[in-house]
């Protein structure tokens, strides 16, 4: 087992339809790939362009706890990300951005830390970009983005291991909070920052 860095973003379910959205924006040029039929739990459809366990079949979330997509994401450059395509990755495109591979990503409607809670968990595809998630400045700034942007209460860099994670992003401002820090001494102290899901 290679490493499995990701970002992990907390939001109200309601507004999972929204980042999924916001998250088409930064989708990468289409690759001739058939468009994804998504229905929500909620009954609401979006046409996206990624894939579910690599195929392109409609998927019915409105029985399901989780949804499974296979994302392309483009990223602003900065020095990491140009030292991972340099080791054997794609070339930016000419607007400066790149896309560095799939990016999986598990939608939990109800997360484990809050079941109130929907969470968006972005994994690395290779041990490669799991290092460089972990050095580059514009990766975070993509997934911290995207929480502001699609409501989200939290963001998280997670090493997949276990261990403590990086709080990235909590509440309207960006941060480097350890969980098992002083502030934060336990995922639930975490969660007890959090506003309630229903306002």
């Amino acid at each position: 087992m290679g490493l499995t860095y990701g970002y992990d973003i907390y939001l109200r379910p309601r507004n999972v339809a929204r980042a999924l959205a916001n998250l088409t924006e930064l989708a990468s040029p289409p690759r001739g790939v058939p468009l994804l039929e998504l229905t929500l739990p909620g009954g609401e459809r979006l046409i996206l362009p990624f894939t579910s366990h690599f195929k392109s079949e409609p998927v019915d979330c409105s029985t399901s706890s989780t949804l499974e997509l296979d994302t392309s994401i483009m990223f602003d450059v900065d020095d990491a990300l140009r030292e991972y395509a340099e080791a054997g990755g794609p070339n930016p495109e000419a607007d400066g951005r790149i896309q560095i591979g799939y990016v999986y990503l598990t939608i939990r409607f109800q997360s484990f830390l809050h079941h109130h809670y929907a969470s968006m968990e972005f994994w690395a595809a290779t041990s490669g970009m799991s290092r460089m998630f972990a050095q580059s400045v514009r990766v975070r700034e993509l997934f911290t983005g995207l929480t502001a942007a699609s409501g989200g209460v939290c963001c998280l860099f997670d090493t997949g291991d276990g261990g403590p994670e990086q709080v990235c992003w909590l509440n309207g401002e960006t941060t480097q909070e350890m969980i098992s820090g002083p502030r934060f001494p336990d995922r639930r102290a975490l969660v007890a920052t959090w506003p309630d899901p229903d306002q």
